[in-house]
Order: structure tokens, then sequence, then C-alpha cells
């Protein structure tokens, strides 16, 4: 037992070290996307705080505003991951004093843990409120997700959208490492297996350990990782609302759809790799919202996959017909920019790769 604890010593300094060293890098690192690499950095910084329980928990006894500003501050960390996805969801995310709000339930028990020392019965209403409190960002966190990929899709042609699965596996990554963390607490308020406790702090340090190494590596590798969308796009969200749209603004039906069509085939505008639907809006001469309704609703399919359906036409004609020209020649001159999100696009459409597709066909 006594070698676990020294080896756990050892892992939580190991981790905290990282996460300062990640932290400094992201709060010094120039990008477009600053905010979400503080607000990153933040969340690391709270998490090094909460780790280092795992080897100065003696420290923290001699000094109570400390120790008490240690136990509450985990009551941050979920709130600055919130704001880290908003920030790298939408481009032109700002923070407001709206936000102070999410610190709310630090302060509540940080001024609780100030003026007397933490109680068993403090602790567990703590400890129940942490819990809930987790699972609330959580669902909140996939929420704002979902509604930042229906945007997407229905604003943006770009397949190669990571902003979505790095954030989507990190969540799913948290609420599966959490789980070790439901067993440490039931373990603690039980009281036994000392042993088992100490497997499962090893555990939780060998994740944490993990995902530090995943976080930098995916800074290295992926510089330019985060696609924000605008905060003002709203989903078209039901039936009744693109009725109302679609009223209010007295969108054009099928003549518009025709004229779309026309312009589409002629002018080539799918050939951008970076179009957006407020630059088609702007080639087409028509407001943003009624390009948006016709799209989705004359014409019934996301603005990511109506472009999409041109590029694959383009390239199946190029498939048949271009035999000196490689798949990956091909990708590029119809308007994709990598190559994952070409094959996944010409697979959905035709269940074939390009190359079987060129096979078949020539």
């Amino acid at each position: 037992m006594e070698k676990n604890i020294d080896l756990i010593n050892s892992l939580g300094k190991l981790i905290v070290f990282l996460m300062l060293l990640f932290s400094v890098f992201l709060f010094t690192v120039k990008s477009n996307k600053r905010l979400a690499n503080q607000l990153f950095a933040l969340f690391l910084l709270l998490t090094a705080f909460d780790f280092t329980g795992f080897f100065m928990s003696n420290i923290w006894e001699d000094y109570p505003t400390l120790k008490a500003l240690k136990i509450s501050s985990s009551l941050l960390q979920m709130p600055a991951f919130y704001l880290y996805v908003l920030a790298t969801c939408y481009s032109d995310f700002k923070l407001k004093p709206k936000h102070l709000l999410h610190t709310l339930l630090f302060v509540f028990y940080f001024l609780i843990f100030k003026i007397d020392a933490p109680s068993d019965r403090s602790f567990l209403s703590f400890t129940i409120v942490g819990e809930i409190q987790y699972y609330a960002y959580i669902i909140l966190i996939f929420l704002s997700l979902q509604k930042y990929k229906t945007v997407y899709l229905e604003n943006y042609s770009n397949t190669d959208n990571r902003t979505y699965k790095w954030l989507f596996q990190i969540t799913l990554f948290f609420c599966f490492a959490h789980l070790f963390v439901l067993i440490k607490l039931g373990l603690l308020y039980v009281g036994k297996d000392q042993n088992l406790l100490q497997n499962i702090y090893l555990v939780i340090s060998t994740i944490a350990l993990f995902t530090i190494c995943w976080f930098v590596l995916k800074a290295l590798y992926n510089p330019q990782l985060f696609t924000g969308v605008t905060i003002a796009l709203e989903p078209i969200e039901s039936a009744h609302e693109k009725a109302k749209i679609k009223a209010d603004k007295k969108v054009v039906h099928h003549e518009s759809a025709l004229a779309l069509t026309s312009y589409m085939e002629n002018e080539k505008p799918y050939l951008d790799f970076d179009l957006t639907l407020q630059k088609l809006a702007t080639k087409v001469e028509m407001p943003e919202k009624e390009l948006s309704v016709l799209i989705n609703q004359t014409i019934g399919k996301h603005f990511f996959d109506f472009i999409n359906e041109y590029r694959i036409e383009d390239a199946k004609m190029l498939l048949r017909n271009q035999p000196q020209l490689t798949v990956l020649e091909i990708l590029y001159q119809v308007g994709f920019n990598s190559k994952s999100s070409f094959y996944t696009a010409f697979k959905k459409e035709t269940e074939l790769t390009p190359s079987d597709y060129r096979k078949s066909n020539t």
C-alpha cells in the first residue's frame, strides 16, 4: 500500500506539472481562438489545483482559507469547460456579466467552508451538489454541440469539421472517466477496502495523465483544429417555425428553387471549398434566412448536403472521363479540402469508394 501511495503522489505531481505547462502554452500561444485557449487553460489550472490533493492534502490542513478555496474551486471546472465549448464553437463568442452566474455555487460553498471547517454533513451536501452540477453541465454541453452541428450543416459546406468531433469525443471521454470518481466517492463514504480505493486513485491518475498527453498531442498535430460558426445563427427548429418564416418572408417556392439550381449548375460556386450560406446568399442576391429556408424546406436538404451533392456529381464525371487525374487531384478540383471528408461524402452518396466507382465505370 505504501508503494501505491508513493506512486499516486508521483503521478499527481507529474499531472499537475504537465497541466501547468500546457496552460502556460495556451495562455501565450498566438491564435485567433485566444478566448477559447484561455478558458481551456483556466479549466486545466482548476483541474491541476484539484489534483494537488493527491500529494498536498496535509499542507492544505494548515491553511483553512486555501483549503476552502481548493475544495470549492472544483465547482468552477465544468463551467469553465462549458464556456470553452461555447468559445470554440462560436467564433464571435464573448464573455459577458451574465456568465458570472456560473460561479454562484463556487462562491456559496467557499463562504460556507471559510466560515466553518467542512463537516461530514456539509461535505456530503457539497459532493451531491457537485455531482448534480457535473452532469447538468454535461447535458448542456451535448445540447450546445447538437445546436452547433445543426447550424454548421445549415450554413457551411466544408465537410472537414473537426471541431464537433473533438468536443464530442472529449465530453464523452469525461463521462467515462468520471465513473471512476463516482466509485472513489462511494468507497470513501462506505469506508471499506482501502486497497481497492488506492487502486481507484491509480486508475484516476493514469486516466488524467493519458488525457493531458492527448491534449498536448492534439495541440501539436492540429494547431488549426477549430472553426467557429457565428453565435447569432440559429437552426431552423420545427416545421411550424419554417412555415412561419416562409409566410413572414414570402419565400418564393418552385421558381426560386429552379433559379438556384440553375445558378449552381452554371456558375459552380460549390468549387469554393470554404463556401458558406452567407457567401452563396450574396452571390444569388437573397437574404440568408430565405435561402436557408429555401434549401431546407423547398429542396429538403441541409446546406452541407446540398453543396456536396454537386461536388460529388462533378467528381463522378471526372472519375469516368479523366483517367489521367488522380483521386487527390479530383477531390481538390471539385471543392473538397481533405481526402477523408471526400471519401466519406462519396461513399455516402454512391456506396462505393472513388477508386471502386472509377473501376466500375471505365
